[in-house]
């Protein structure tokens, strides 16, 4: 093959250079000029840029603190979850908007209310601890030293198989075989029953869960061997006398069950608010927490109810942030009927701080806890029952004598005699006279008035809850297929918005309960809007849920609703669901 040959370019004349030169001048001068304008333009666009960032990023901050405002006050009990989330999205987009700007995040982020006071109760749970260690060591249990100090800077160990079983070996005057045989080895094996093994039931246990208990005839059985255990005879003798003085009904077993009690139930609280998210709110605040209140307020041999211990209950439930949860924990209490029963009321009573606005205490409680203290037919003594009406506040024990004079389980003459007697005991002065009833008015009147006020609720933009206490007082007092409709047909003149927030709050009563007559009432509305008669109702309800659901998908409200939909009638929250296009509730 032939080289290619590249033919060379004539040299360029001096001329020719010359006459170019002031053109490329000119260019080059140009092209500096539009590179410093660009320079300035970049430089004025990320300053505009990073005030949009910052600006971003306060509005965002401001945001998640009005969400965790409003969610905090919804009775749901995944709150916590909620905010958490929230403060995870606000950190989020505080870290992506300052990689955008400058790298890095020069301010804290605020934090809501809610966290604020959650971190608050964690200090102030993790302090108490440390105080009810060193109290229950004062007392001298029969517990591990080492392993109750370990609960102050790890109060999570409280609930370690190892710790579970020591803690239930101590309430039942027992030892676990491992501790045994750690500190003594197996020639004290001797001096201990096996209450584990059982040749039928539970021949093979795991050697970690054995259970000992000292021999009755220890003391004798321990003096007749000598030469066991000659260096630590001290010791075991030590925890004998301690495992004793732990049993039975003494004081100093009394003192040691009743300090058990409260450093387990701050350790039960403080996992609470560790894991939220995975623990149930049912379980700590409706199971565990009502019987160690049970065990503090009332020692077994105790036959009435003290002010100094229910004063330390009350500073235990102080510790509890959700007035619903303190709520759950009082309503819990008593279960087994008895004193604890009226411990019950008297823990409700006086966690009330305004009575005359919440009618349930003197329609509801009030009543019970005079049933629960004059159960018979026979007016007890009024000595009988001033102990437990001088630990209420004054204004409810006016009611509760006032209730008493016209107690129906009493003749009318006994139960003026011991109103009276309970009276003058307290100072109360003389009972108001009952003022006399107004005259009838017709039911058709009444109902009307009634619900006109709660048109009038609607129509000036009250919260949803309160008006689903009315529309629930209103049901309470006469439940009937007219007020039912007549309640429907209330909310379907509202609008849109206004229905699905009050039908939301309807099942719910004050303290978190669950009102009785709601499923029924809520299985009429949703029939009723599901017919075809009320179409256009439909339709509108099926609108307002599609913004919601396109706004966000987690709409607590959306959620709530479909929820409550589908615990009346599946079929027609599957149907609703489609409507919306979202997925069928599981």
């Amino acid at each position: 093959m032939s080289e290619t040959v590249t033919p060379s370019r004539p040299a360029v004349s001096m001329e020719e250079i010359q006459q170019g030169w002031h053109e490329l001048t000119l260019r080059v001068s140009q092209l500096e000029a539009e590179r410093s304008a660009l320079e300035q333009e970049n430089k004025s666009l990320r300053f505009l840029l990073e005030r949009v960032i910052e600006h971003r990023q306060k509005s965002h901050g401001e945001l998640v603190l009005l969400l965790s405002d409003l969610i905090s006050k919804l009775p749901l009990h995944d709150v916590g979850i909620l905010i958490a989330r929230l403060v995870e999205h606000n950190a989020h987009v505080s870290e992506v908007c300052a990689a955008l700007a400058k790298g890095k995040i020069e301010s804290s982020l605020p934090q809501p209310a809610v966290l604020k006071a959650l971190d608050q109760a964690k200090r102030e749970l993790a302090s108490a601890v440390k105080e009810a260690v060193e109290k229950l060591l004062q007392l001298d249990p029969p517990l591990e030293k080492e392993m109750l100090e370990a609960l102050i800077k790890d109060p999570e160990s409280f609930f370690s198989p190892k710790a579970v079983r020591a803690n239930r070996c101590f309430l039942k005057g027992q030892v676990p075989k491992e501790r045994i045989l750690r500190q003594f080895g197996e020639a004290a094996l001797v001096f201990f029953n096996d209450l584990t093994t059982d040749p039928k039931l539970n021949p093979r246990p795991k050697q970690e869960e054995i259970v000992l208990a000292f021999k009755e005839d220890f003391e004798a059985l321990f003096e007749a061997n000598p030469t066991l255990l000659p260096e630590q005879r001290r010791e075991l003798k030590a925890l004998y006398e301690r495992v004793q003085r732990s049993r039975g009904n003494s004081d100093t077993a009394r003192a040691q069950k009743a300090a058990f009690a409260r450093l387990s139930f701050i350790l039960e609280l403080l996992y609470y608010y560790e894991h939220q998210n995975t623990e149930s709110p049912e379980a700590v605040f409706a199971q565990r927490l009502p019987v160690l209140i049970e065990q503090l307020a009332m020692p077994s041999a105790q036959a009435a109810l003290e002010e100094k211990l229910i004063t330390e209950v009350e500073a235990l439930l102080g510790y509890i942030l959700n007035a619903d949860h303190r709520l759950m924990v009082i309503n819990n209490v008593g279960k087994a009927g008895g004193l604890a029963r009226t411990l019950k009321f008297v823990l409700r009573l006086r966690a009330e701080k305004a009575p005359d606005q919440n009618p349930a205490i003197l329609n509801e409680v009030i009543p019970e806890f005079v049933r629960q203290l004059i159960p018979a037919s026979s007016p007890p003594p009024p000595a009988a029952l001033v102990p437990v009406l001088d630990l209420i506040p004054t204004d409810l024990q006016r009611a509760v004598v006032r209730f008493i004079r016209h107690f129906d389980k009493l003749r009318k003459e006994d139960a003026a005699k011991l109103s009276l007697a309970l009276a003058k005991e307290f100072k109360l002065g003389e009972l108001e006279v009952e003022p006399k009833a107004p005259a009838p008015v017709a039911p058709e009147v009444e109902r009307e008035r009634a619900w006109d006020n709660i048109k009038e609720m609607i129509a000036s933009r009250t919260e949803p809850a309160r008006i689903a206490a009315a529309i629930r007082d209103r049901l309470h007092a006469k439940y009937d297929a007219d007020e039912v409709r007549q309640s429907w047909i209330t909310l379907t003149e509202a609008d849109p918005i206004s229905l699905i927030r009050v039908f939301c709050q309807l099942p719910y009563l004050a303290d978190g309960r669950t009102d009785p007559v709601a499923r029924a009432v809520m299985e009429t509305y949703v029939t009723r809007l599901m017919h075809e008669k009320y179409a256009a109702i439909y339709h509108k309800v099926v609108n307002s849920l599609k913004n919601m659901f396109r706004a966000n998908a987690q709409s607590p409200t959306l959620t709530n609703f479909v929820s409550l939909v589908k615990w009346v009638d599946a079929s027609a929250a599957n149907k609703l669901s489609a409507d919306i296009g979202m997925p069928a509730p599981a």
